[in-house]
């Protein structure tokens, strides 16, 4: 044990993690320990916004697979983290949120900036930590670090602001890091006799691979078996576009191919996925899902197995371990794989299917002119793309419709807000990707609206000298909920046109590089010449207003109005 300061035991248990990076707003509630932060080799990088800071700490985390860790002022600073850590919740991304809180002395009176900071984020974190005294400051930090890996989320540690002070005895707690099994062994014999079994077995490759590193057992499965792989709804990267077996992802906007070859499907390996929803319903008007399949479902949370999907067999396993324990069963089982006898009948309906739906891709709104139609402008951005490159998409209309186009070789290269679907995520999370990995370009997709929330931290990259590109898709409109207007209101647009600025111009006062763009073949070229500026940049795409299909339709009809006065905007 050592003699030292609370806050300095709760410095040195963050360089015990590998603490590099923090995002943030310096605060006075924890500016004893932000003190010391260099002395330690902690970058702090301070922010516009403590959304932004929750943001990139998810970015930065998913890239490395480690934790992501962002801080603020307690209070006001604090509940503004509440949306990115909803998102990093959703996005299985070990996030530690620390919330310095109101001192002990006032808990509870009503002072400036205090609010009751644990139950706020109860349903969106893992874990939950309050540090009642400041000799277990150490301990608490460290539980939290490692509580984020093992249940793959966000955990909160709550310090009230005067416990940073005071001198103890303290150890110093080590990493505790959690060896993942791939499953029970009958489960994993099951799942294995029905592979073996099917003549049509398809794989989903779900974030569970990414997460595991479990990308190359899962080639080998795949191969193996013979088995179409498509990728769970925006996990885009967990395996590679260029693979003979790859078909594309599934869910809102994704690949037809990927949906008409798991139609076939006799069985279904669900890979580190939970099969959510959104990524499992009817698309392109094809309800595809495989409704006869026997379903084996993959996934270290028990919970999920079965919650959404009615599955054959439940594998409670990490994705990685549990590839390569079913491939061994099935290298070493002396059951004949039915699925080699058909493979080449089976191949050639995959590569039909992926030529068609590339055939239909290279027609599909591919116009010239100015303003770009917003399909070639997602066509013309996937030919620019370095191989190398992060993307990160923000929720909107033509940011959804990328899920087509969006193709990688290597896993942690595509960063969504996943089911959360917030709103202003895209361009911090690429801040932080960058930060994880300054080597390779990161690249945000923002419609116009949500770059009005997060437009500021731009201010971020440019005083912290981070090189993250922003294509800012402008079209004057709030696109995603337009087109229930279209579809469901006669036209009657109430908040949904915008009146921007030039995005570009912006950029530029703010000490960025600003690249407007409004004919299709001008766009590999900004793309490059950002990415070649190493500087922060914003590329500006004059889009023009055509519309893909809606998100969602639960809770929308065409509507009646019961009210004599309302009668003039009655539909009928």
């Amino acid at each position: 044990m050592t003699r030292m300061s609370a806050s300095e035991a709760f410095v040195e248990t963050l360089v015990a993690h590998n603490v590099k990076h923090i995002f943030g707003i310096v605060g006075s509630a924890y500016m004893d320990a932000l003190d010391i932060f260099p002395e330690a080799g902690i970058r702090f990088i301070s922010v516009a916004h403590e959304q932004g800071a929750g943001h990139m700490a998810d970015g930065y985390s998913r890239v490395l697979n480690k934790q992501g860790v962002c801080i603020a002022q307690n209070g006001p600073g604090i509940t503004n983290f509440v949306t990115a850590v909803a998102a990093a919740y959703w996005a299985h991304s070990p996030v530690v949120v620390i919330t310095p809180e109101t001192g002990t002395a006032t808990i509870g009176h009503g002072g400036f900036q205090e609010t009751e900071q644990l139950p706020i984020f109860s349903k969106i974190t893992k874990y939950q930590a309050h540090v009642m005294r400041s000799d277990r400051i150490a301990e608490l930090t460290g539980r939290c670090f490692d509580l984020a890996l093992a249940e793959r989320g966000p955990t909160q540690l709550n310090i009230p602001r005067d416990l940073f002070y005071g001198e103890h005895d303290y150890t110093i707690p080590k990493p505790n890091r959690i060896e993942r099994s791939g499953g029970g062994v009958k489960s994993l014999d099951d799942a294995a006799a029905a592979l073996a079994q099917a003549k049509f077995p398809v794989i989903v490759a779900g974030g569970g691979v990414i997460m595991s590193d479990g990308q190359a057992e899962a080639i080998q499965l795949a191969e193996y078996l013979s088995a179409p792989v498509v990728t769970s709804y925006l996990h885009n990267d967990a395996f590679p576009a260029s693979h003979p077996l790859m078909c594309g992802p599934l869910g809102y906007q994704g690949s037809k191919a990927a949906m008409k070859v798991i139609a076939q499907a006799d069985v279904v390996l669900a890979l580190g996925t939970r099969l959510g929803p959104f990524g499992t319903l009817p698309q392109h008007g094809l309800d595809y899902w495989p409704k006869g399949a026997r379903i084996i479902q993959v996934d270290s949370d028990h919970r999920m197995l079965g919650l959404v999907k009615p599955i054959t067999v439940g594998v409670c396993g990490d994705a990685k371990p549990a590839a390569k324990e079913i491939l061994t069963r099935l290298q070493t089982s002396n059951a004949r794989i039915e699925g080699h006898a058909n493979r080449d009948q089976r191949m050639a309906e995959l590569k039909k299917q992926k030529s068609e739906w590339e055939s239909e891709l290279d027609k599909w709104g591919q116009a010239d002119g100015a303003p770009i139609a917003p399909r070639r402008a997602l066509r013309e951005l996937e030919k620019a793309l370095p191989k190398n490159a992060m993307v990160t998409t923000d929720i909107g209309n033509i940011c959804s419709v990328s899920n087509s186009y969006l193709r990688f070789e290597k896993p942690r290269s595509f960063f969504a807000a996943m089911s959360f679907g917030n709103c202003g995520y895209a361009y911090p999370t690429a801040i932080g990707a960058k930060v994880a990995a300054p080597d390779r370009p990161a690249i945000a997709y923002v419609g116009d609206g949500a770059w009005g929330m997060s437009l500021q931290e731009t201010l971020t990259c440019v005083r912290e000298n981070i090189p993250a590109i922003a294509v800012v898709f402008n079209n004057g409109q709030w696109g995603a909920e337009k087109k229930n207007q279209i579809d469901f209101y006669a036209d009657r647009y109430l908040g949904t046109n915008l009146k921007n600025p030039s995005f570009a111009a912006i950029a530029k006062s703010m000490g960025a590089e600003g690249i407007k763009v409004d004919r299709p073949d001008q766009i590999g070229d900004a793309v490059k010449q950002a990415i070649a500026a190493n500087r922060p940049a914003v590329v500006e795409l004059m889009v023009t207003q055509e519309l893909g299909d809606p998100f969602r339709r639960d809770a929308l009809k065409k509507p009646k109005r019961l009210l004599d006065k309302y009668q003039a905007y009655t539909v009928a």
